[in-house]
C-alpha cells in the first residue's frame, strides 16, 4: 500500500540521509544542504511547494513534491508556463526498492490523489535527465508523455507531461 504523509521537521534527518545515497545523488543535483534548506522552507510555508514522504507498506521510502510552475519563475523560464500547470519531483531513497516498479505506482497515485485534487490543475510536468532512463520510463509507465527536450543546468532533459484525464 502506498500513502503520502506531509513532510515534517522530524523527517529532515531521514531526507538528508536519502539525499546522500549514491542512487539519489547521481540525479538530485543540488547540494544536500541546499536541498534540506528548501525542504525546511516548504515545511515552514516560506516556499510554495507541497512536500510529502512516500510511505510504502507503512515504511518511509522517499520524498515527492508538487508545486505550481508559475510560482517558480526560473523553472518556468525553462519549461514554459500555462494556467494550471503543476510540477512534480520525487526520489525513492530506499535503495532496496529501486527497479521494483514503485516509481510508476507512486507517480500514478500521487498525481491522481494529490496533484489533480486541486481543481485548478490542468496538467503536471517533470524534467528528467536524458541519461536517467529508469526515471523517464517510470514517468511513461505512469501515463506521462515526452513532449520535448529542454536544457536544465546545462544538461539535456526530457520534459514529461500528464494532462488531467
Amino acid at each position: 500500500m502506498i500513502a503520502f504523509r506531509p513532510l515534517a521537521h522530524d523527517d529532515i534527518p531521514v531526507v538528508a540521509g536519502w539525499l546522500e545515497q549514491p542512487h539519489v545523488r547521481e540525479w538530485w543535483r543540488e547540494s544536500v544542504e541546499e536541498a534540506v534548506s528548501k525542504r525546511v522552507q516548504g515545511i515552514e510555508g516560506d516556499r510554495p511547494t507541497d512536500q510529502y514522504v512516500i510511505v510504502v507498506d507503512g515504511r518511509d521510502v522517499g520524498m515527492i513534491q508538487t508545486y505550481l510552475v508559475e510560482d517558480h519563475p526560473d523553472w518556468a523560464a525553462i519549461v514554459g508556463t500555462e494556467d494550471g500547470l503543476a510540477g512534480v519531483d520525487l526520489f525513492v531513497g530506499d535503495a532496496d526498492l529501486i527497479g521494483r516498479g514503485i516509481g510508476p505506482q507512486v507517480l500514478s497515485q500521487f498525481t491522481r490523489e494529490i496533484v489533480f485534487a486541486r481543481p485548478r490543475t490542468a496538467a503536471v510536468i517533470a524534467t528528467v535527465e536524458e541519461p536517467n532512463r529508469r526515471s523517464w520510463r517510470a514517468f511513461e509507465k505512469a501515463g506521462f508523455r515526452h513532449v520535448r527536450d529542454v536544457e536544465e543546468e546545462g544538461l539535456p532533459h526530457r520534459l514529461m507531461r500528464l494532462d488531467r484525464g
